[in-house]
């Protein structure tokens, strides 16, 4: 977990401590002469609010004896509607530290809800609230994190907090971060044209950097002006690498050609409109071996390469120590890691869409979770994902059922709901099946769950009509499906010359892979900059992509609504109230 940027936390807490002293004489050290298994049978026997002045005697005392796994959780149980004061404030430095200490960000945000709630001065709310934007942070609600963190750099002007806000700025989709700049504060103003000066750039570090040096003569008393993020320094270590020659090593017949024609559109159409004079070498990828096609790409003085798509090299290429040239292969291996130095994996995964299904249903505040994923490879797998993450978030699943996709959807999504009282209901399904479901939760007076779905359900073509049945369902897609819930407009969208030029001609069952095409074109012309530079970043045409520790591109979606059958912005999850903005 990250830690605080400063040792204000401890110093706080220290301080309360004393206070507390002060307050009520007497108290802790008589709570250090107990045995907190004796408060812990004692606070059974209480009425609630002694009970819960006793538990946090318990687990301060657990804390100072070393023993924080079993403080955080005596911490975490505590009622705190049954503080008040002093102990309110306690408590919230204490399970803020443990939570901090013991990596588990939930223990963090909880203690530093309705802060304002708190008797604390101004360095220990302070300290809690850097506290609370690490933690959102670490559950990747990017914009919650940044809000926070811009309170307390705008309180303290610390530039040790440049690099944890660049990194929750950097997750921000463009319609929020849009939001952000047109609020008041020249400090959040000046973070945000910083994001998009860096967002708008090309791959070219010469360039990037010029527009860096117009936009720090512009804010020379900002934070980062004088400090730099520790990521944007360290490109400077790539001037004069810039890629020139690109690989792509695409099949060009066989059962994946079809898949590679547009993903190659999208590449073709990038390149076309680029500035810089890079070279693309199309390698059909149909036949020959790895060895034979990386050694034509370096024969044709390519630097890296895109591809291959098919899933199984992808895989042999990932058990390797490293691979011929840095690669981005359009797929995802098979094994657990990815081992192989030099390469990334890209794709357009259902599974992580569903990981983000639960993360953001966790985050809404739901808890139990139906199923409804069609009876195939694919509904296993993406539903297998959901499940996994969703346990992972401490969530239960009442009940999964496996539809026939051709068939109607009126009796398995009964059986979905049907004495399992989920508060939300997770669905994977095509447009045609996907309108059959919420009027069927109407029917059976489930009219009030709420819905969460992958892209699939959006056929990305408006047709209020016939999705005027989806309506109120919560989705994810990617921006260049949604430019008006995403980014605000096509004029906001990434790359939007490529976005025109290829909605006008392309197959809208193969725009996604168009997109794709696109994205893996920035992506490759990056890879220096991604192997440089940790938690590197594009906010492209099928989402914000970022690599993991492994190679594998993770993608943030934006979030969509129906709203009279049309696709509407949703905001981020409300985790952070103080709409303040610095």
């Amino acid at each position: 977990m990250l830690k605080v940027t400063r040792g204000l936390l401890a110093t706080a807490l220290l301080a309360l401590l004393l206070a507390g002293c002060a307050y009520q004489p007497g108290i802790v050290e008589r709570a250090l002469d107990d045995d907190p298994a004796t408060l812990l049978e004692q606070a059974q026997q209480q009425e609630p609010a002694e009970a819960a002045r006793t538990r946090l005697d318990a687990a301060d005392i657990l804390a100072r004896q070393g023993q924080r796994t079993q403080a955080l959780e005596v911490a975490r149980q505590i009622d705190r509607s049954q503080l008040a004061g002093d102990p309110l404030a306690r408590w919230a430095l204490l399970l803020a530290d443990l939570g901090e200490s013991e990596g588990d960000p939930e223990a963090v945000i909880q203690a530093t809800q309705d802060l304002d709630d708190l008797a604390l001065n101004r360095s220990q709310t302070l300290a809690l609230r850097e506290q609370r934007g690490l933690a959102l942070l670490e559950r990747d609600n990017s914009f919650a994190a940044a809000r926070a963190l811009l309170l307390v750099q705008a309180e303290s002007d610390d530039e040790a907090l440049n690099d944890p806000i660049w990194r929750a700025l950097g997750g921000v989709e463009q319609r929020r971060l849009a939001q952000l700049g047109e609020l008041q504060g020249a400090l959040t103003r000046g973070w945000v044209e910083l994001v998009e000066t860096v967002r708008s750039g090309d791959g070219n570090i010469d360039r990037l950097f010029l527009r860096l040096d117009e936009w720090r003569s512009r804010h020379q008393r900002h934070p980062a002006a004088r400090r730099l993020p520790a990521d944007l320094i360290a490109l400077r270590e790539l001037r004069g690498q810039e890629v020139q020659h690109i690989a792509v090593l695409l099949p060009e017949s066989g059962a994946l050609s079809r898949i590679a024609t547009a993903i190659g559109e999208g590449i073709r159409t990038r390149h076309r409109l680029s500035d810089d004079n890079i070279r693309l070498s199309f390698i059909d990828s149909a036949s020959g071996s790895l060895e034979s096609l990386y050694r034509e790409a370096q024969n044709r003085g390519a630097q890296v390469v895109i591809g291959p798509l098919d899933k199984d090299r992808v895989s042999e290429l990932e058990r390797r120590n490293r691979v011929p040239l840095p690669t981005l292969a359009l797929n995802y291996g098979r094994s657990a890691t990815n081992a192989a130095e030099g390469l990334f994996q890209y794709g357009l995964s259902a599974e992580g869409e569903a990981k983000q299904v639960a993360r953001r249903a966790w985050d809404d505040g739901h808890r139990r979770a139906a199923l409804l994923v069609p009876d195939n490879d694919w509904g296993q797998r993406v539903g297998e994902a959901f499940w996994d993450e969703w346990r992972a978030q401490g969530g239960k699943v009442t009940k999964a059922v496996r539809y026939n996709p051709g068939a109607s959807a009126t009796e398995s999504t009964r059986r979905t709901i049907a004495e399992s009282r989920p508060d939300l209901l997770f669905m994977l399904a095509l447009p045609d099946y996907a309108r059959q479901v919420p009027p069927t939760l109407d029917y059976y007076g489930a009219n009030k769950l709420p819905v969460y779905a992958t892209s699939h359900l959006f056929s990305g073509q408006l047709n209020p009509r016939l999705d005027g049945d989806l309506n109120d369902v919560m989705f994810l897609d990617i921006p260049w499906q949604i430019p008006d819930a995403a980014a605000g407009g096509e004029d906001a969208l990434p790359f939007t010359a490529s976005y025109r030029s290829l909605r006008e001609e392309a197959d809208p069952n193969l725009f996604r892979l168009n997109a794709m095409g696109v994205d893996a074109f920035e992506l490759a012309r990056r890879l220096p900059q991604f192997q440089l530079v940790s938690n590197s970043e594009l906010f492209g045409a099928t989402g914000s992509l970022r690599a993991g520790q492994d190679g594998r591109i993770q993608r943030t979606l934006p979030w969509a609504r129906f709203i009279d059958g049309v696709p509407q912005p949703v905001l981020s999850p409300g985790a952070f109230g103080d709409e303040r903005t610095p």
